[in-house]
């Protein structure tokens, strides 16, 4: 048994450092003095002047994405926590496969999905004359496509361990169905909401495979941005604004999960 634990705890570790390795390899390499084409690790010195080096059109992609991705999460909070309500909660049959449609979008490459939207937007200007293409609208349902799923799967797993006698207690006091829902269902499966649109925002946030085919010129998000900079036109300050989104989607992590309680959407969350 100490031997299991001892492996067990190597594993772990292992994991734990394969996981955080390339994160500590560009924050280290962001404060790197040298003034580099490539990424150097360990940095050889201390220095904040890349942060201050950081471009304008970085701060307008970085914009663009925050803005996308808070409208994913709220549409995504919306329809995933009513599609999880009527899978759990309803009594209409093949709710199977109800749940594998909305699983359809995780399973389907995302180069595969970002070509096929292109298309679709393409057909959809040439019969109705609308380019949504232009702007955010076309970028902000591509990315809905593929991040409701997990607000559904979030939702559905506190939903189904929450206690439906709870709900017919309520009405049965004279609770209408909406008093119900926001005042006994909502805040029970609040960790569940929380979590799916924390994962819908950074599923939108970080996209590149499908943002490169919908996101151009000024509406092109952070991701896409630095990837292309990347492979025309590489500066140490690109390292700069890869250290400042670890660091923020860091202490968002904790901030989500200290108010709203991840653990809990976990199959093996406390209740």
């Amino acid at each position: 048994m100490t031997g299991r634990i001892r492996w067990s705890s190597v594993v772990a570790a292992a994991t734990i450092l394969f996981l955080l390795g390339p994160f500590v390899v560009i924050l280290g390499a962001s404060f790197d003095t040298g003034d580099n084409y490539h990424v150097q690790f360990p940095p050889r010195g201390f220095t904040l002047a890349w942060f201050g080096q950081i471009s304008p059109k970085y701060v307008q992609a970085a914009w663009t994405s925050l803005v996308v991705g808070l409208a994913v999460a709220v549409l995504a909070g919306v329809i995933g926590t009513a599609a999880a309500l009527g899978i759990v909660r309803s009594r209409i049959g093949g709710k199977e496969a109800f749940q594998a449609f909305f699983r359809l979008p995780v399973q389907i490459p995302l180069v595969v999905t970002g070509a096929v939207f292109l298309q679709f937007y393409y057909y959809v200007s040439a019969l109705t004359g609308l380019d949504l293409l232009r702007g955010l609208a076309g970028l902000i349902l591509a990315h809905l496509f593929i991040a409701l799923p997990y607000c559904v799967g979030s939702v559905s797993s506190v939903l189904v361990r929450m206690n439906p006698s709870l709900e017919e207690a309520a009405q049965s006091l004279g609770a209408t169905h909406w008093s119900t829902f926001r005042r006994v269902t909502l805040p029970a499966i609040r960790p569940g909401v929380a979590a799916g649109m924390f994962y819908a925002f950074i599923v939108s946030f970080g996209d590149v495979p499908v943002a490169i085919f919908l996101a151009a010129g000024d509406a092109a998000t952070l991701p896409v941005r630095i990837f292309q900079d990347m492979q025309f036109d590489f500066q140490p300050s690109m390292l700069a604004v890869s250290s400042l989104i670890v660091i923020v989607s860091a202490a968002l992590i904790l901030a989500v999960q200290r108010f709203a309680g991840l653990d809990m959407v976990l199959p093996g969350g406390r209740r």
